[in-house]
């Protein structure tokens, strides 16, 4: 196998209609799989997916399909490279209080999912972080779907290389502090903007 047969994977867009087979025959599609497996949006894990989803689309980057792995979360059409991190006050389990908030901000090194490199430096390599906070504090209304249960924080990255160069996590007290851009979904494409633009 010669090296440019190990370039990049191209993942087109599925449907969700595309057949899962056996022998040639239809055992189920690809919807009932992520029905399955990713119906549970107030996970960590999935609400963390989703929050890059919802950003992505405020920032009109949403058109292909997401990257695993890569060094920063979304890349822009103006080439602005944005982190997203996301926290809630309820979880799926069973709570006795509503979990604390706080949102990983660690330095690290990368790996660059377009060239395959990894960089040992460690450091932030995004232009802008965009912490979004699930802020719906009643389980029986709970709907990570409806946007006006979202709050978003918007930060250039140099900020918290310039307060916060070593800190691996910040609490939503903290990042309040800090004086991020406060917005709602309709506001977050400039939030964003100012920030990766320097006007902030």
């Amino acid at each position: 196998m010669s090296n440019a047969d190990l370039g990049p994977l191209v993942i087109t867009r599925r449907s969700g209609d595309e057949p899962i087979r056996a022998n040639g025959e239809t055992v189920s599609r690809l919807g009932e799989f992520w029905s399955w497996a990713c119906s549970d949006l107030v996970n960590n894990t999935m609400r963390g997916v989703l929050a890059e989803y919802l950003v992505a689309t405020a920032l009109g980057a949403a058109t292909s399909t997401r990257t695993e792995w890569d060094t920063v979360d979304i890349r822009t059409p103006e080439e602005w490279r944005v982190e997203v991190k996301s926290a809630a006050y309820l979880q799926s389990w069973a709570q006795l209080q509503l979990s604390e908030i706080a949102f990983s901000i660690a330095p690290a090194s990368g790996w660059d999912a377009r060239t395959g490199l990894t960089s040992a430096d460690v450091l932030r390599r995004s232009d802008v972080y965009v912490f979004c906070l699930l802020h719906h504090q009643d389980k029986q209304t709970l709907d990570p779907l409806d946007l006006d249960q979202w709050t978003f924080y918007v930060l250039p990255t140099r900020l918290l290389d310039e307060r916060c160069p070593r800190q691996k996590t910040i609490g939503l007290s903290s990042l309040k502090l800090l004086d991020p851009l406060k917005t709602d979904f309709a506001g977050l494409q400039k939030a964003v903007a100012m920030c990766a633009e320097g006007a902030r």
